[in-house]
């Protein structure tokens, strides 16, 4: 009887010691790695953290009246920030363009038809960005140099193909999920809980992200925190 135990209790041992090394794998399997192309360059998610810099940038398919909202907003702060342009959004509206660009705002590049750039060709990936670089160059002026990959989606496949075209991969470190949030209470607190510098706060041109806008920019000047465009935090450039 005791040895039936004893086998039993080894039994139970053995399969909890096997789960064990199972969930292991399994979490490792699913830990995302960094994505780096064969050039060693990855895509960047915040700037200088021992700096004072913090950047909104917004990411712009829709809401030409929102985004107007938006740079007077910015106008009465005296601040800059970065517009990731989607170009099927922006090939209309050179007035809108024109505008950012004379107002001192950075122009980026958020791809033509926001597709998912992690699941297309190399060649798509560049036809993708390159296309929307020639519609800001024609109505602004401006030759954007930062892609934001649109829903975030990228691989070493879009780094690649955005290093050949001379732009830099530009993802987050802060999210206000205002697309699917329309709640400025929820926008505000994304945007400034925990906010440090060298931040990257995602934003779209939406009505509750343009409430919340005033109150996020007093948050940031009360602590200290220069708002600047996406640039100006990374490499120092306005």
């Amino acid at each position: 009887m005791n040895i039936l135990l004893k086998r039993k209790a080894f039994t139970v041992l053995t399969n909890a010691f096997l789960a064990l090394v199972v969930a292991a794998v399994a979490a490792v399997c699913f830990i995302p790695a960094a994505v780096v192309p064969a050039s060693g360059k990855s895509a960047y998610y915040n700037g200088d953290r021992n700096g004072n810099k913090v950047s909104l940038m917004f990411n712009v398919y829709e809401g030409e009246d929102v985004v107007n909202g938006i740079l007077d907003v910015l106008s009465v702060y005296g601040v800059k920030a970065t517009f990731f342009m989607g170009g099927c959004f922006a090939d209309d509206r050179e007035e809108l363009l024109c505008r950012i660009a004379a107002e001192g705002h950075e122009i980026g590049n958020h791809g033509y038809f926001h597709l998912d750039h992690d699941k297309i060709s190399r060649e798509k990936n560049i036809e993708e960005i390159e296309n929307a670089g020639k519609v800001i160059k024609a109505l602004s002026g401006c030759t954007p140099t930062l892609f934001a990959p649109p829903s975030g989606a990228f691989n070493s496949v879009t780094l690649s193909a955005a290093e050949s075209l001379g732009y830099s991969v530009i993802m987050w470190s802060k999210d206000t999920i205002d697309w699917r949030d329309a709640d400025e209470e929820k926008v505000f607190k994304r945007a400034t809980d925990g906010i440090k510098a060298g931040d990257l706060v995602l934003m779209h041109p939406k009505r509750h992200t343009l409430a919340a806008l005033p109150r996020v920019l007093e948050y940031y000047k009360q602590k200290g925190l220069k708002q600047t465009t996406v640039s100006d935090n990374l490499f120092g450039e306005e």
